[in-house]
């Protein structure tokens, strides 16, 4: 099976965290921010300096709970057929940048 390394998806808990679960890239992050951009419907992602990527058409329930935090958790996970066996690489905070 195939996947697509810019598959994203946002859980939001019963208690309005929201986490961002992607699949894992190759290198650690370092010092990961977050840009929201509510008007394209979009939040960038750079897990490092020159390490960043976009995740499109995120919606406003999302949107709606960042705007008021400071941080988003991430998980990166490898990519697998079976979800009993995901395994977590990397699980850090990204500070919400303007």
């Amino acid at each position: 099976m195939t996947f697509d390394p810019n598959t994203f998806d946002f859980l939001i808990s019963e208690e309005n965290e929201v986490m961002l679960i992607i699949y894992a890239r190759d290198i650690a992050p370092e010092d990961p921010i977050v840009r929201l951009n509510p008007e394209q419907k979009n939040v960038e992602l750079y897990r490092r300096r020159n390490d960043a990527f976009t995740l499109e058409s995120v919606s406003d329930d999302v949107f709606a709970i960042l705007k008021n935090e400071e941080k988003l958790l991430v998980c990166e996970i490898l990519p697998t057929d079976d979800p009993d066996e995901t395994e977590i690489v990397y699980t850090y905070e990204a500070l919400i940048v303007e």
